[in-house]
């Protein structure tokens, strides 16, 4: 059966007051992670003259946030928890615009990139093309996504009070090309483990530039 509108607010809203509560936490337990191989997937597969317009979506408490902002990138951040979106100001010196994934207001157009790091999977799959059609449109043409995503076997529902889709390569590859992306590359993390210790997939995108009528 299909979520109701109520449904999918409880989703968004119960996610969410779970990471609102445990900020500091999250904060702590995340800030030194090294997903310096992610950002630089984004960033080696841009075409555009940098620097580049970034959106780092779900960007939590700030991370990449500042990485990017480091690197002389205009980053812009969407966080959905307001306790979240408050410390990735801090720490980045950023916009970060306070959006939930299932209500994106993104200006059309506006991005080389949109970095999707341990996000989208909150987005339950009913509701995926539609969020996937959102970002692509506030891309510049020929502009990048990266996401990276807990894998799985299609498995979908509550986690303790997080709500999550956990996609095979199969069905967010299907997923994504039909939001009219194009594959760039995909891969598995963390990177030299064998398979079964690799519980991230992490994938590339292209938006392709629209055909102009001559």
């Amino acid at each position: 059966m299909p979520l109701t509108p109520e449904e999918l607010r409880d989703i968004a809203g119960r996610t969410l007051a779970h990471y609102d509560r445990r900020a500091q936490a999250f904060w702590e337990g995340t800030r030194d992670h090294d997903v310096s191989q992610n950002v630089a997937a984004l960033l080696q597969n841009i075409v555009a003259t940098p620097p580049f317009d970034l959106l780092d979506l779900g960007c939590g408490p700030g991370r990449d946030l500042a990485t990017f902002a480091s690197l002389g990138h205009r980053a812009t951040g969407v966080e959905g928890s307001p306790q979240l979106a408050a410390m990735a100001r801090a720490h980045s010196g950023c916009e970060v615009l306070e959006q939930n994934l299932l209500a994106l207001d993104l200006p059309a157009g506006r991005y080389d990139g949109i970095f999707a790091n341990a996000v989208l999977f909150h987005v339950p799959r009913q509701e995926l093309h539609r969020v996937l059609c959102r970002l692509r449109d506030a891309l510049k043409d020929d502009g990048v996504l990266f996401a990276s995503n807990p894998r799985g076997n299609d498995e979908e529902g509550w986690n303790g009070e997080r709500f999550g889709v956990y996609h095979s390569w199969e069905r967010w590859r299907d997923a994504v090309t039909a939001a009219g992306f194009v594959e760039i590359t995909h891969y598995y993390r963390p990177a030299g483990l064998p398979r079964e210790q690799q519980p991230w997939l992490a994938s590339v995108w292209r938006k392709p530039a629209a055909r102009r009528s001559v």
